[in-house]
């Protein structure tokens, strides 16, 4: 009787070690149950950064406003008879500018202003 039990167990031990250890077993299920999820998150990702893309895309096929604003921002282009102005925080470094600033020449000279805002006199030549 006691050796009928021992192998009785043995073999219950036998027909377990599959279920647990073996392929396709508890232990296996749940590893690829967690490939799963992490690979759910990354298609998750992606379909919202080719949305994100997709939009980007008919925003610069329709309109202008995209490639504006991707002119000013990536390329620090301005329009003609723009001025540009930058406000810094202490931490930060001006942008570089990829567009040439009008020469001299082309700016108007404004006559020098006394200290409450109207125009001085020119002087006369001296001799």
């Amino acid at each position: 009787m006691r050796l009928i039990t021992l192998v009785l167990a043995a073999l219950l031990l036998l027909i377990q070690y599959p279920l647990w250890l073996g392929k396709g077993g508890w232990l296996s299920v749940g590893d690829m149950e967690r490939q799963v999820a992490a690979s759910h998150a990354r298609t998750d990702q992606l379909k919202a950064r080719n949305a994100k893309l997709e939009s980007e895309v008919k925003d610069l096929k329709e309109g202008l406003g995209a490639v504006e604003e991707r002119a000013r921002y990536e390329l620090g282009m301005i329009k003609q008879n723009e001025i540009f102005v930058q406000v810094l925080r202490k931490d930060e470094k001006p942008a570089v500018m990829m567009t040439q600033p009008p020469p001299p020449s082309a700016m108007q000279r404004q006559p020098p202003k006394d200290k409450n805002g109207a125009a001085k006199p020119a002087r006369p030549p001296e001799d």
